[in-house]
């Protein structure tokens, strides 16, 4: 199931900071918390955060195991899935199964280029909300 946070946002394309370009991203699609800079050591340090920076993002490259994520993040076999079901539900993460365990990394190893897909499933999102809205404006008017 895709299922993404939309939200008319200004791209902060002048930020220098990794770390807060990337809080502020994540934040803006739903993945992390955040509201402002008081939130913002909890979020540099969450779990999901450092899934995606730590992980994904400095190693694109990368398939990662279960167990690697697991022992580089310090953190419960429930809470990694919870993380890495919400990025599989964008659509950005590769999984690949070697036949001993299943894998993951940012689909094509690049993040510019994976959002493509999420893109591509807003589209088709949005298209199906216009299909809806046409129709309830037909039933409403009797036409159908």
């Amino acid at each position: 199931m895709f299922e993404i946070q939309v939200k008319m946002i200004s791209p902060i394309t002048s930020e220098t900071d990794l770390d807060r370009a990337l809080v502020y991203f994540l934040s803006s699609i739903g993945y992390i918390k955040y509201q402002d800079d008081r939130d913002f050591e909890d979020a540099k340090s969450s779990v999901g955060y450092r899934l995606f920076k730590d992980c994904f993002l400095i190693h694109p490259k990368k398939m990662w195991s279960v167990d690697e994520l697991l022992n580089c993040l310090q953190t419960s076999r429930p809470t990694l899935y919870r993380h890495l079901n919400k990025l599989k539900n964008y659509d950005i993460l590769e999984e690949e199964h070697d036949g001993i365990a299943k894998k993951y990394r940012l689909r094509f190893g690049n993040l510019s280029r994976a959002w493509s897909f999420v893109e591509a499933n807003v589209k088709m999102a949005m298209e199906n909300y216009r299909t809806m809205a046409e129709h309830i404006s037909k039933l409403a008017e009797g036409e159908i």
